[in-house]
Parts: C-alpha cells; structure tokens; sequence
C-alpha cells in the first residue's frame, strides 16, 4: 500500500496532482492540514473527485467526514492518548507512533499505524538523523494492525523499506518538494516488490 500526505500548506495545482495520483494507483490520501480552518479543508475536498472520497483520510476537521461521506480517520499520538478517537463510532481508524514498542501495544480497532521517521525526512530538515526504526521494525510483535513506514522514503529507498516487515508506507516530502511529483510517485510504484 502506498499512503501519500498533503503538505501543511495548500501547494500549487494540489488538487489536480491528487487527482491524477489516485488516477495512477494512489492508495489512499492523508489530508493533514493542521494550519487551515474547516471552510478551506471543505473547499479543499471539493475539488477533489468525489469518486476518490472513500480513499480520503481526515487528520483533522473530522466532522467533516459526514459531509463528504468520508469513512476514514487519522488520530495523532496525544489525540489516540486522549482518546479522541472513542468519539467517532463506525469509521475506519489510523494514527501514528514513533517506537516500535507503541506500535506493539495498539488494539485491532486501529487499522494501520505510521512509523516514523524510517529515513531522515525530506520535508523537515534534520528530522530523524539518527533513526533505527528500519532496525526497530524486527521486534515487531503486534499483527492486528497494519505498520505503515513514514519519512524520508523516497524512489531511490522504497524497496528497501518494503524488505521490512511493514505492510506500506507513507509519502510526503519525496512528492511535494519535487517538481514533478507524479513521475516521483510512478518510480516509487514501480520500485514496489509485487
């Protein structure tokens, strides 16, 4: 499964690239956003085909989702700690966490997790230098839930990202601080063991 994130900020002809993104295989769309009001996510969202809404996930303005028959939820890790996520019955769940160990710990009502950072990341300088998680991965234990690698993934490491034991993995700063991210994302598709 490949996973991308939007950036923070609204890029160029963003809807468009997603559109031809789901066009070319993409799996789902994480819209994090957390800097833009519930009216601009909304807008956002219409631009996007609405044949591609089952494969939006909201990371926040989640009431939204009704609004765009949106099943799918993402909870950061204070949010899953303070069990926000209770508070939406009948939809389909994803948060993140950063150390193995948490991963091991989530229950089957989360379907997937982000692990990061896996590589140093391209979207925020100096982030996740030292990381061990592609090492970390082997003490995975927990089989309810799907382990979704996140940050610095990129075409030219994505296979050796998939040789762990991971189920998918998550794109952001290799699509959105490229100039030609549909081409970046058809290398990383081909680049995926069958």
């Amino acid at each position: 499964m490949i996973i991308v994130i939007t950036p923070e900020e609204f890029v160029q002809q963003e809807s468009e690239i997603i559109n031809e993104l789901f066009l070319e295989g993409l799996d789902l769309l994480h819209i994090r956003k957390p800097f833009v009001n519930s009216k601009e996510i909304a807008d956002f969202i219409h631009k996007i085909n609405p044949e591609f809404h089952h494969q939006l996930v909201l990371h926040s303005h989640h009431h939204l989702a009704e609004d765009f028959d949106i099943s799918r939820l993402h909870f950061r890790e204070i949010d899953r700690q303070n069990g926000l996520h209770q508070f939406f019955k009948n939809k389909i769940i994803s948060t993140s966490v950063h150390e193995i160990e948490t991963f091991n710990e989530l229950n089957e009502s989360w379907e997937y997790a982000f692990i990061s950072p896996v590589f140093p990341s391209i979207s925020k300088k100096g982030y996740g230098e030292n990381s061990n998680i592609l090492n970390d991965i082997k003490k995975r234990n927990n089989s309810n839930v799907k382990l979704m690698a996140l940050g610095g993934i990129n075409e030219n490491n994505i296979q050796e990202v998939f040789e762990s034991d991971i189920d998918g993995v998550a794109l952001l700063g290799a699509i959105w601080e490229s100039n030609e991210p549909l081409n970046v994302f058809k290398k990383c598709r081909q680049n995926v063991p069958l």
